[in-house]
């Protein structure tokens, strides 16, 4: 397939576009500010260089075989059946592909016919050309999920490809839910959420179209700007504020001035909290914690003063929550990236990675608490997760299990250092039962913790790390320096090795060496009970004490034990 190369000006356009002189809607909201004159576009100054970690952006895309043998053949249909239908891919591939990343998700919007009878074009062109048909998949209309209008898949050279019909939209008051219709190319454009997503790529004449005349630009000079006014566009779709902090966060690109006023407006902020589901806020903050830059995404919801609204409090938290506590949960976060970058990203498999963001960022939560309708105690942090995010049961598990495990980690890491406090600890883990020696406090005290939290005791390590100083805000901003960076690293890297070392990686995989079963027959007891849990608690303690031990020497210590218990009980008797 030929690629044209297009000249800067052909893919900046004119300000206004057709489409608006024939829009009085659009003409409407669009500030003269935001029409740059045709000389400024033709005579402007050099681009400025673009943010630091993003390459060069490019004039024209750069196909893949893959691409070019998917988009021949979508031509091959149109010239087949004579259709004059102009097949554009839409958002997210054009940018990427201009920065030099790869993309592979294909979205085609199409302007003059429905997705799903351009799919049956294709498979009637594969019946004629005497290849295989492909099933096609119709994702019906559904608003709560961000499907407005209906869209059709199917695989092409073993790759799956949305079509979609270009479209324009109108919003109520009140409502994030717009009304749908088919539009033009412009119109389409123009009702994406940002510019740098607002481009298409044309494939019948292999060019990229810039029809809001500024998602070149936006993306050469690293900005974050929508193409219509930011406070109208937001108050039409809410959740267009936390797509523009996520972009603006995975490119490092500045949030564009505007933007950032109408992203703090209160109206704003309210409509966020009230249009918008739980569920889709949990899901676009949970993109940007697995994306490049998540601190930096949670620096930007902190100054847009959306931390409350985007972590919403349960009613009535103990103690009241700090009016700084948004800066102090953003100072963590910083800090834990900072940290785990020094230390290895490699270390956590991306879900504990996630997850140990997520701890970190509420770690100042980790004893504040609320009572349910039961009155029952439960964990704010568990809240936040299982509710303002709705995010999985167990993501809220685990980070309330983490940061309950960082509270047995700050006894650990001195103990692993210096035995400092070994003597404590010992009475603590002993009863009349059960005698470790002080040599072995150590390793007893760190299996029990990685039992309970199992492999995500590096993660909870870490995040102790972070917590070994004072909780003040200016304390937490020092970790990022690094003489303090380095001496928390070297903290971690000390416990982790000590802890391996001590042979206690995957410990929350041993098993008992007697159940409860043979733990009665020891006993000469006729039935279980508390009594039993509780022995196999010593059980789990004295293998970690004894880790050479075998199951007759276990047997030989219950029985001792046993035996020792009824003799101290006759002489008192």
């Amino acid at each position: 397939m030929a690629l044209h190369l297009l000249s800067r000006s052909a893919l900046i356009f004119p300000f206004p576009p057709p489409i608006l002189k024939q829009n009085p809607y659009f003409l409407s909201l669009l500030p003269r500010s935001r029409f740059p004159s045709s000389s400024s576009v033709a005579g402007s100054p050099p681009m400025a260089a673009p943010p630091v970690g993003v390459e060069r952006v490019k004039d024209r895309i750069e196909l893949s075989e893959k691409e070019t043998r998917i988009f021949g053949r979508l031509k091959e249909v149109l010239d087949h059946f004579e259709m004059r239908t102009q097949l554009r891919v839409a958002g997210g591939w054009v940018r990427d592909k201009l920065i030099g990343k790869e993309c592979y998700d294909i979205d085609i919007a199409l302007d003059d016919i429905l997705g799903k009878d351009f799919c049956e074009k294709v498979n009637e062109y594969l019946m004629h050309v005497g290849e295989e048909q492909q099933g096609i998949g119709v994702i019906q209309c559904n608003p709560d999920q961000s499907k407005h209008l209906e869209t059709a898949r199917m695989r092409i050279y073993d790759m799956w490809i949305d079509f979609v019909n270009l479209r324009s939209e109108t919003y109520a008051e009140n409502s994030r839910i717009p009304t749908m219709k088919f539009g033009t190319a412009e119109e389409d454009a123009y009702r994406r959420d940002l510019t740098i997503n607002s481009l298409f790529y044309n494939i019948n004449n292999s060019s990229v179209e810039d029809l809001t005349g500024r998602g070149m630009k936006d993306l050469k000079l690293g900005l974050i700007v929508t193409p219509l006014p930011p406070k109208a566009t937001f108050m039409d779709d809410p959740l267009r504020v936390l797509r523009a902090i996520r972009f603006g966060a995975r490119f490092d690109f500045k949030l564009d001035e505007e933007l950032k006023e109408a992203a703090s407006d209160d109206e704003v902020r309210s409509a966020l909290g009230t249009k918008i589901s739980r569920e889709r806020i949990g899901h676009e903050v949970d993109l940007m914690m697995s994306d490049k830059q998540p601190s930096k995404a949670m620096a930007y919801i902190r100054d847009l003063k959306l931390f409350l609204v985007v972590f919403a409090f349960p009613q009535n938290p103990k103690p009241p929550i700090d009016e700084q506590l948004d800066r102090l949960c953003v100072s963590y976060i910083e800090s834990a990236w900072h940290l785990l970058q020094s230390v290895g990203p490699s270390i956590f498999t991306d879900d504990q990675r996630r997850l140990y963001l997520y701890g970190s960022l509420l770690v100042p939560l980790r004893s504040t608490i609320y009572l349910d309708k039961k009155s029952k105690e439960i964990p704010v942090t568990g809240y936040i997760i299982r509710e303002s995010l709705k995010l999985k049961a167990s993501d809220s598990d685990t980070v309330v299990n983490l940061h309950n495990a960082c509270k047995k980690f700050l006894q650990l890491i001195p103990l692993l250092d210096s035995d400092q406090g070994s003597e404590k600890l010992k009475e603590e883990l002993e009863d009349e039962f059960l005698e470790i020696p002080s040599n072995l406090v150590k390793r007893v005290f760190a299996g029990l913790l990685l039992r309970q939290i199992k492999e995500f005791w590096r993660v909870a390590l870490l995040i102790s790390v972070l917590l070994n100083s004072e909780s003040d805000i200016s304390s937490v901003e020092k970790i990022k320096e690094i003489d303090e960076l380095d001496r928390r690293k070297k903290m971690y890297l000390r416990a982790e090795s000590a802890i391996t070392q001590l042979d206690l990686d995957g410990v929350w995989k041993a098993k008992l060496m007697l159940d409860g079963k043979a733990i009665m027959g020891i006993l000469q007891l006729k039935s279980g009970g508390p009594a039993i849990g509780i022995w196999q608690q010593r059980l789990i303690k004295w293998q970690l004490a004894n880790p050479k031990g075998t199951a007759d020497d276990c047997i030989d210590w219950i029985k001792q034990s046993q035996a020792k218990r009824q003799k101290l009980d006759s002489s008192t008797s």
